[in-house]
């Protein structure tokens, strides 16, 4: 897996131009953990480690919460290394990741998939061995969704890319619960469910920023190819269907009136925004001026509130008795 970082020679002499400088060992680690995509890692783990107080009625064990958050993180990185390699042409269009190694040839295109396969062999073969094997199959399942369904069949090819290719980022609360439990349940299923419905509005509103870049980089995302309105319609729909999902997951996990109140309050705030965006757009504001990054941020914290409800309730419902 061959790192360099290339340095323009100089011939102001008739010198030879200077040959490529061979990267240091951080700048090497730097690049691979860039093509993980950690801040993306960092969203799923959100969503995995509240599932797993739920399903454990309280603290999950020590040693099967690590392990899952270990596999677990090698298997979303690795599906996120593969994805860089397959679009690391797209990714040179665009502004937002022209900085990613494999667009930048930071990372040779063989090491950035043999990286992504080495780590999907290795979180398979852990959760197999050292959680279970129902959340290996699972951990499994996600790595080729994102792979084979959402970035080799929908990204380029339909405006609902996000919404079907966003199953795989749904995934580790299946994981979470089928590491503490063994089993599946209605319960996880639900916050699947909060997740799938999340991410349309989450990631369309971050694509309206961008939308030049998407549309130069030929990836249909509904803001490329739908006017403000729609996309924003759509964006309402979505936090409607994810607040009242949400709301859900209160009568069918027995959560206490903690939960509960998040939820409500939490999915209040996110539909008056979506509802906010909409009035803005048929008021006639366009582009920058619709601010959609504010919405963006605010579906971020959402989600983390939420989930952070979904790990203390367990706990309060114990104390409570």
């Amino acid at each position: 897996m061959a790192l360099t970082n290339r340095v323009p020679g100089t011939t102001p002499d008739g010198h030879e131009p200077e040959p490529p400088r061979r990267a240091t060992t951080g700048e090497y680690v730097k690049a691979y953990v860039a093509l993980s995509k950690p801040r993306v890692i960092e969203l799923l783990l959100i969503t995995t480690i509240p599932v797993m107080f739920v399903a454990a009625g309280g603290v999950p064990p020590l040693w099967t919460a690590v392990a899952t958050l270990l596999f677990g993180t090698m298997s979303a990185a690795s599906a996120n290394a593969m994805n860089c390699y397959i679009d690391r042409d797209i990714d040179r269009e665009m502004r937002r990741t022209r900085q990613r190694p494999g667009a930048m040839d930071l990372a040779t295109p063989r090491g950035a998939l043999t990286y992504g396969l080495v780590l999907a062999v290795g979180s398979t073969v852990g959760f197999a061995l050292l959680v279970n094997l129902l959340s290996a199959v699972l951990s499994v399942f996600a790595i080729l969704f994102y792979i084979f369904v959402y970035t080799l069949l929908l990204k380029r090819r339909t405006a609902q890319n996000v919404v079907w290719g966003g199953i795989a980022g749904c995934m580790p609360v299946l994981i979470g619960w089928a590491a503490v439990t063994d089993s599946l349940d209605w319960a996880p299923f639900v916050l699947f469910l909060v997740v799938f419905f999340w991410t349309p509005p989450h990631t369309w509103t971050l694509a309206m920023r961008y939308r030049e870049d998407y549309a130069q980089a030929k990836v249909p995302m509904l803001p490329v190819v739908a006017s403000d309105r729609r996309v924003l319609l759509e964006c309402v729909l979505y936090s409607w269907a994810t607040a009242v999902v949400s709301v859900v997951f209160w009568p069918v996990a027995g959560t206490t009136w903690f939960y509960g109140a998040v939820a409500v309050a939490l999915g209040a705030l996110l539909v008056f925004q979506a509802h906010r965006l909409l009035s803005r757009s048929r008021a006639g504001v366009t582009g920058a001026q619709l601010k959609t990054m504010g919405f963006f941020h605010l579906s971020n914290a959402y989600l983390a509130l939420l989930f952070v409800a979904v790990t203390v309730d367990p706990l309060i419902a114990n104390a409570l008795g």
